[in-house]
């Protein structure tokens, strides 16, 4: 990974200005919810003109012609087409689609990892009465788990592998492309959690060579909660058959036709009712701050915010939880306190966000962020520690 020079970092410092909480707050918790911007709350107000001008006709003028352009931007940011993205409420319910196309008759196994966020493992453990088995491979200490791990795990009773690009226990970025190469080669499916990968480092779901890519608005892509997506290899959209739906999944839905389901030819087939549109401006207007900057610059820039708040507070003698190699860590350090709970409520009162995962702080840097407020969060931690019995 290249150093940015001064030049670069400054140029990325002027967004600053974008997210009113950084005026007030040291914000290090970019992994469970990405600062508001302004153009997210200028896209909210624009949504609420629009209602007020037009009411229900907005949706024909300008606010369906808006679905397109969120599909496309997502795509982008993931290295998809439009046509290759489904919208959906959340990562749940985009789960809920895929889990209704696959056919577990042969193929009854589902395989997790132990550091997946749970909604993964929870989606199939909920079939068990339909003859699911849900496999779990262990990690090596919550940190990361070796691709052998899998390469023993799947077979050819497997019907899909679903884990997470970067785990949100210790910021471990998988080799997701090898994890596919063995379901391929097995005959599974692979579908990749992108929650806390898209925004926060490159990635080219062609190169992945996965079957679904899921994410959404909430975290690294600015644009608040209810807005997730669903991308899925353009050659398995035809073969795949949902058996849930919804009216935005249809072709030529205001035909209103009740009689039969044509299913669209696009990546829209995997879609359900109707959207939330104004979710939809807020998303647009953090995903364009994305696409400004760009995500080659955002990972260079966290990368050496993370690498900096690693030594910083390693060199204080804390305790971490983080990948081995610099160039395996996405922007999320996880740090070895007691009582977790109650260090991130001290730091809240010391005007530092920070969250906390199974008995660790958790700090998430992001390209807005700053060296100084590294120091400061690391100076209001030991401050907390010192003052804990």
């Amino acid at each position: 990974m290249t150093a940015m020079t001064p030049a670069a970092e400054d140029d990325l410092l002027s967004y600053r200005e974008e997210f009113p909480i950084l005026e007030r707050k040291t914000y290090l918790n970019s992994c469970s919810l990405g600062a508001l911007s302004r153009r997210s709350m200028a896209g909210l107000a624009e949504f609420q003109e629009l209602w007020n001008e037009y009411g229900a006709s907005a949706w024909y003028r300008t606010w369906i012609p808006k679905l397109g352009e969120l599909r496309a931007a997502y795509g982008r940011v993931i290295g998809g087409k439009e046509a290759e993205v489904a919208l959906s409420p959340n990562v749940s319910t985009a789960l809920t689609m895929v889990a209704s196309c696959l056919d577990y008759s042969r193929r009854p196994k589902v395989v997790v990892a132990d550091v997946d966020f749970p909604t993964i493992a929870h989606q199939w453990l909920a079939k068990a009465g339909l003859g699911v088995e849900v496999v779990t491979v262990p990690s090596e200490g919550r940190v990361h788990v070796p691709v052998e791990r899998w390469e023993e795990a799947i077979d050819e009773r497997t019907a899909l592998v679903a884990t997470s690009h970067v785990l949100y226990t210790s910021g471990q970025i998988q080799d997701v492309a090898a994890i596919a190469e063995i379901c391929h080669r097995k005959g599974a499916l692979c579908l990749v959690d992108g929650y806390q990968s898209a925004g926060q480092i490159p990635v080219d779901v062609h190169a992945l060579d996965c079957d679904f890519y899921v994410g959404g608005s909430l975290k690294w892509l600015l644009g608040g909660q209810g807005m997730a997506f669903l991308w899925v290899r353009p050659e398995l959209v035809q073969e795949l058959q949902p058996t849930v739906t919804g009216w935005f999944a249809v072709d030529s839905q205001f035909s209103f036709d009740n009689t039969e389901l044509r299913l669209r030819e696009d990546a829209g087939r995997f879609e359900y009712g109707t959207p939330s549109i104004p979710t939809v401006y807020t998303a647009l207007g953090g995903l364009s701050l994305v696409e400004e900057v760009g995500v080659r610059r955002i990972r260079e820039r966290t990368g050496h915010l993370t690498r900096d708040l690693v030594s910083k507070a390693r060199s204080r003698g804390l305790t971490l939880r983080v990948p081995e190699h610099s160039e395996h860590h996405a922007s999320i350090t996880m740090v070895d306190v007691p009582d977790a709970s109650t260090v991130v409520r001290g730091l809240a009162e010391r005007g530092v966000i920070a969250d906390h995962r199974y008995g660790l702080v958790r700090l998430s840097p992001y390209f807005y962020n700053t060296e100084a407020e590294n120091d400061r969060t690391l100076d209001a931690l030991e401050e907390i520690l010192r003052e804990t019995p």
